[in-house]
């Protein structure tokens, strides 16, 4: 009797031994997966600059260079300036061809890049921005409200008291001068901000000069000063006036469209500068 049992638990062992050998492992007895880590940091700014208004003005065609300068005034005195160059031209509909580029150090060894073409078109409607620097390629279509029968005019302020004692302001009339060929007039605004109206500690004076061609409707130099952004300087140069290349306002080749347009039009926007689909990252990445 005791032989038969011996043999029935020793058959029964090796059976449970072979069952356990052969049952597939469970899941969670698989080694962990190895945990992806990103580096990341608090603080810091975006920031964008709006560069010079060019509106959809009929008959007055012409190609441009824009030339931006943007100073920045650090803690200890010292500057940071970015620098960068771009072709504008509008033809005599008052369709606008903007090219973007990346802002760089001035005198520094980093070359722009062109980031996007801007195609508007005031009787179409529509903005077309292309990435140059995206794959696929591709023009982003948005629409675009204003129009050749608008009047855009440049904001200035009035010389007296600003509302709720916020502060002060004087607006200056400067008379004529020539650049690049174009006669221009020219004004000054300066807003004296009172203490505390936006976490200033002491009065602060932005200051905004613009020398305008009423022939092309836009300002050929552009002088924004602002402690909270620094010195911006929009130079005009290269003027040739007359109808652009019609192929400027051909779509590059080889991008594909992608309608981002809502169903109805949106409100009207009264404007004029297109905005890109995508919003450019980084400290003054983009102009």
């Amino acid at each position: 009797m005791r032989l038969r049992v011996s043999v029935f638990l020793s058959l029964t062992c090796t059976a449970l031994q072979l069952a356990v050998a052969q049952t597939p492992a469970r899941p969670d007895s698989a080694p962990p997966k190895a945990t992806p880590q990103f580096t990341v940091q608090d603080g810091g700014v975006r920031e964008t600059l709006e560069s010079i208004v060019i509106p959809p003005k009929a008959g007055a065609p012409f190609t441009i260079t824009l030339q931006t300068e943007w100073i920045k005034t650090l803690y200890d005195g010292g500057t940071i300036t970015t620098v960068n160059q771009r072709r504008i031209a509008r033809d005599g509909k008052g369709r606008v061809y903007q090219e973007r580029w990346f802002l760089v150090p001035k005198n520094g060894k980093i070359d722009s890049q062109m980031t996007t073409i801007q195609l508007t078109d005031p009787t179409a409607h529509t903005l077309y921005n292309c990435f140059m620097l995206e794959k696929p390629h591709q023009c982003v279509l948005t629409y675009y409200s204003p129009t050749t029968t608008s009047v855009y005019r440049q904001a200035a302020v009035k010389t007296g008291e600003l509302s709720n004692d916020r502060g002060s302001a004087i607006h200056e009339e400067l008379g004529k001068q020539v650049i690049s060929g174009l006669e221009t007039t020219g004004t000054r605004d300066s807003v004296i901000y009172n203490q505390w109206i936006f976490g200033n500690d002491r009065k602060t004076t932005a200051m905004w000069e613009y020398w305008y061609s009423p022939e092309l409707g836009i300002n050929l130099l552009s002088i924004v000063s602002d402690p909270r952004f620094g010195k911006q300087v929009f130079t005009v140069s290269d003027v040739m006036l007359g109808e652009p290349d019609v192929k400027l306002f051909d779509l590059p080749e080889g991008f594909e469209v992608v309608d981002h347009r809502p169903p109805t039009p949106p409100k009207v926007n009264t404007d004029p500068r297109p905005r890109a689909v995508i919003e450019e990252s980084g400290s003054s990445s983009n102009n």
